[in-house]
């Protein structure tokens, strides 16, 4: 039987979570896990020696040193190839004050010790629903469609019913429903401020069959639009939410008649 993994510790989660290349951006992403996140942290702008980081980490040397080049080489990636780079998930704990004597902190307790996070690539998304689609009006969703990834693929989904909840109670049920990410068609500003506050991680200006953007996430190349707003108050077609993809223009809503 594998050996499980060791829950890396980490003195905070990082206070921005995504960076885009300037310019077309065709849709791929690279996902640098918190805990590959804190290694360069602590190696590259700290000056800790591996041994260090090891330490502070709770980790061995060997561990740090993968860590750290897999690190590298997915900022390198996103780098060259203008890939949107992510920072979420990992296998990690924050620290609960019992490494000060490493990092010179008294760390405040943010977490249940010992609590490890879900991984990159275990995690729940939700999709706005309808017919088997993804809806375009994030505010206006009735349903959710909700899957569970384990090591990237779906394990289990559901459909829920909003019961009526409008924009502000939304991001607060996809927060009690342990959602991670969301696919939508348009979003407003005021919901996307929510979600961010929430830590759900946004793809908006996506259309088509909801099980197939799904899939596209999980492959690394779903077209979404990082830009995505949604007026929809009083002029029904007047708001940019279509996908962007490589070397074509931005579109309205797709499923939106003229």
């Amino acid at each position: 039987m594998a050996r499980p993994t060791r829950c890396r510790r980490i003195c905070m989660e990082p206070a921005y979570e995504r960076f885009m290349p300037q310019g077309v951006f065709c849709g791929e992403q690279v996902i640098l896990s918190i805990d590959e996140y804190e290694v360069i942290r602590l190696v590259d702008l700290e000056k800790l020696t591996h041994e260090q980081c090891a330490r502070q980490m709770d980790v061995s040397r060997t561990t740090v040193t993968e860590i750290y080049e897999s690190a590298r080489e997915k900022i390198a990636d996103s780098i060259v190839h203008g890939k949107m780079l992510l920072i979420a998930g990992g296998n990690y704990r924050l620290c609960d004050g019992s490494a000060y004597r490493y990092c010179q902190k008294k760390c405040k307790m943010r977490c249940t010790e010992n609590m490890c996070r879900r991984g990159a690539n275990n995690m729940r998304i939700a999709v706005t629903y309808e017919n088997g689609s993804v809806f375009q009006h994030f505010g206006h969703t009735e349903q959710f469609k909700l899957y569970d990834i384990e090591d990237g693929k779906v394990t289990a989904e559901k459909i829920v019913d909003t019961n009526g909840q409008g924009h502000g109670a939304l991001s607060g049920f996809l927060t009690s429903e342990g959602v991670d990410a969301l696919i939508c068609g348009g979003i407003g500003g005021g919901a996307q401020a929510a979600l961010a506050e929430a830590g759900i991680q946004l793809f908006g200006g996506v259309s088509g069959a909801a099980d197939d953007a799904v899939k596209a996430y999980l492959a690394g190349n779903l077209s979404f639009n990082p830009n995505v707003q949604c007026n929809h108050h009083g002029h029904e077609h007047g708001h940019s939410c279509g996908e962007h993809h490589c070397g074509e223009d931005k579109h309205g809503c797709a499923g939106h008649g003229a």
